[in-house]
């Protein structure tokens, strides 16, 4: 494996170093029970709307990945920006506990790109393919990384988040988004990569090239997730790139902010 490093600095403690080596850390019990509870009402809520609107919300991937998966009859229902239908989950971004881990990797300033609800449903949730992040938001210092914050539990049955440990280390590769053939992700197949099994409230930051996948859920359980994607403060999303950024700042300060910027989310 190759010996890339991110190009921003990683603060000199347990968590950021773990982070650095690895390129993910399972962080335990970030949110309470009570706190889950709530989000997990609101989480609920998001759901049922989102069905109820007649919108497409089933974001299961294709390609050839997905066919050897057998995920056909799956789905996976979605969403961006959870931030934007309830106030409990925007100050589930600004909890003390979450910001107190993203900071440890990134350092004092972190900004929000976008949050994604994903839920799995019991015995038909959709996998997806072994890929990489970077080629959906690339970053100018590739600071990107996200947090899945576990709203109820993640099983490898479940098809909780799989890894490949070190594999940030790669860098950029081509053809690693995860819906199309690739030679790399050939060599790391999903079902050799390490589960990640998770309890409510705990959260999984991993970077945006490290390999990562999961299998679908076979269990009989509901699988609930958010992600929030982060960068660095100093860091920016490459220009001409129109995934809706958010720009929200977390912690600290964004370096890079412009008025034009500031007025538009892509």
């Amino acid at each position: 494996m190759e010996t890339f490093a991110p190009a921003y600095p990683f603060a000199d403690n347990p968590v950021g170093r773990s982070f650095a080596e690895q390129g993910y850390y399972v962080a335990k019990g970030v949110y309470s029970s009570d706190e889950i509870r709530e989000l997990e009402e609101d989480f609920d809520r998001i759901v049922a709307q989102l069905l109820a609107s007649g919108e497409n919300v089933n974001a299961r991937w294709t390609g050839p990945e997905m066919d050897r998966l057998g995920a056909q009859a799956t789905a996976v229902v979605h969403t961006h920006n959870v931030q934007r239908y309830s106030a409990r989950w925007l100050r589930a971004l600004l909890a003390p506990r979450l910001l107190e881990h993203l900071t440890a990797i990134l350092g004092p300033d972190v900004v929000l790109h976008h949050t994604k609800l994903f839920q799995k449903p019991s015995e038909t949730g959709a996998p997806f393919p072994m890929h990489q992040d970077w080629s959906y938001f690339p970053t100018e210092k590739d600071s990107m990384l996200a947090g899945i914050i576990h709203v109820s539990e993640a099983t490898d049955e479940m098809g909780c988040l799989r890894v490949v440990p070190g594999s940030h280390r790669l860098g950029r590769v081509q053809g690693t988004s995860g819906q199309t053939e690739s030679e790399l992700l050939s060599r790391y197949p999903l079902a050799e990569a390490v589960p990640l099994e998770a309890k409510p409230g705990d959260v999984v930051f991993f970077h945006y090239f490290t390999l990562h996948g999961s299998m679908p859920n076979r269990s009989n359980r509901v699988r609930k997730t958010v992600l929030v994607q982060v960068y660095a403060g100093d860091d920016k999303v490459e220009d001409g790139n129109l995934h809706p950024d958010e720009r929200l700042v977390l912690a600290g300060w964004n370096h890079r902010a412009t008025r034009s910027r500031a007025d538009t989310l892509k």
